[in-house]
């Protein structure tokens, strides 16, 4: 920490982690250890199936597999700096590295917001009309819809993490987290933090709220359809394409909502940040083959293919 006459300027954080409860520090450790390495393991193996086995070259499955590249990249964000402060009980991080991490953290949280709504998107086409399917969900198309996923967001999230770092930080450089993230960093901040607040819920409201209206609306009519058909055999398959990705929705919005609608840091709100970053991650795979057909017998050839 560096001093100038009454400002004081902090060269460094301390992320807090799981510091109190250090008896339970490696059991920690191994728990969030085999979880990082199950979300790169099961994702790579939809990347993988996806790709190569020709049944799952569909729009569908194409999103599924940018889905698992977001995935691990959201994971890595943040857990290997976890995994690497449970190990030396440390916890300091730069700045600079703080800002990084919060950045690419913002970032791939709201690409897998917008993500979602493309996939919800595609699966009202798909139910509700099926007879244009192919030619609105053209690959040229479905390619243009995952680039803006992955590209609208970076001028928001990087103008919104200058916006925090730009705060005067002074007093302790203690962040009551396991990484960088907007609540405890706005706990720390001196001064009044109104705008950035506010700046912060229309972030929220423009990445999470507005997503989550345009999935219930895709999804009302796809149920309003479901319900309409005569067949129950159909409306079973149908139901049955659309509940993972509902599931993933509901778990993802509900926990990221609560934390980012209330832009003032609690214990609660740490808790809930290990739900979206660490444990939906590693549910979503399961979620996705376990209640998808298509998957499960792709999976089955994967086996088939490596015992020979």
């Amino acid at each position: 920490i560096t001093g100038k006459s009454n400002t004081t300027t902090l060269m460094e954080f301390v992320l807090l982690g799981f510091s109190d409860i250090p008896h339970l520090q490696w059991m920690i450790f191994g728990i969030f250890l085999f979880l990082y390495f199950t979300i790169l393991m099961c994702n790579s193996i939809i990347i993988l199936i996806t790709r190569t086995d020709s049944a799952l070259q569909t729009p569908m499955y194409f999103f599924l597999s940018n889905f698992s590249v977001l995935e691990i990249c959201y994971v890595t964000a943040t857990m290997p700096r976890m995994l690497m402060d449970l190990c030396t009980q440390k916890g300091t991080i730069s700045f600079y590295a703080c800002a990084t991490q919060m950045c690419f953290v913002l970032l791939l949280g709201g690409t897998e917001c917008l993500l979602l709504t493309v996939m919800a998107y595609d699966r009202y086409v798909a139910i509700c009309n099926p007879l244009q399917y192919p030619v609105v969900m053209s690959d040229k198309f479905c390619i243009q819809l995952v680039a803006a996923s992955w590209v609208s967001g970076i001028p928001v999230e990087v103008g919104q993490t200058y916006q925090i770092f730009s705060l005067p930080f002074c007093g302790s450089n203690k962040i009551n987290h396991f990484f960088c993230d907007i609540p405890p960093l706005l706990n720390l901040a001196c001064g009044d933090t109104f705008v950035n607040e506010m700046a912060v819920y229309v972030v929220a409201v423009l990445f999470v709220m507005v997503p989550f209206i345009l999935i219930s609306a895709s999804y009302g009519k796809i149920i309003s359809n479901i319900l309409k058909m005569s067949s129950a055999r159909g409306r079973a398959k149908a139901f049955s394409t659309c509940s993972s990705h509902l599931t993933v929705v509901v778990l993802f919005y509900g926990t990221a909502s609560i934390t980012y609608l209330q832009p003032k840091s609690n214990q609660i709100g740490k808790l809930i940040s290990l739900f979206y970053t660490v444990l939906i991650p590693a549910l979503n795979p399961i979620i996705y083959t376990l209640r998808n057909k298509d998957i499960m017998v792709s999976l089955r050839k994967l086996l088939i293919y490596f015992e020979y």
